[in-house]
């Protein structure tokens, strides 16, 4: 049974990335990841939705040269705040999230 600890933490691993980037899901995991299982899949899944999302800006940022780079950042950002929302209540319901378009960089 998990922890309501486990799942705020769990939860903070999601939504302060908004503030944070990927150093908070990555704190998070580096301190939690041998305490709980949940905790740190949950963590890790956050922390490799960051970089993902970091990388794919890049690549926008870049496409924005040839323009289309100027539609591709909004809709990254819109994405990426709805997926921390929806992870951010699956954690707190108890439940795991995969981010889709992730890449896995952190096993």
């Amino acid at each position: 049974m998990l922890t309501e600890e486990e799942k705020t933490i769990a939860l903070l691993s999601h939504v302060l990335c908004l503030v944070g980037g990927f150093l908070a899901p990555l704190i998070i995991w580096l301190l939690k990841k041998d305490q709980s299982a949940y905790i740190a899949e949950h963590a890790q899944e956050s922390l490799n939705f960051q970089i993902s999302v970091l990388i794919y800006s890049t690549v926008a940022g870049f496409l924005c040269i040839i323009f289309i780079g100027f539609v591709l950042l909004p809709l990254i950002g819109i994405a990426a705040l709805v997926l921390i929302i929806v992870a951010t209540l699956k954690a707190y319901k108890g439940e795991m999230y995969r981010y889709p378009l992730t890449i896995r960089l952190i096993k």
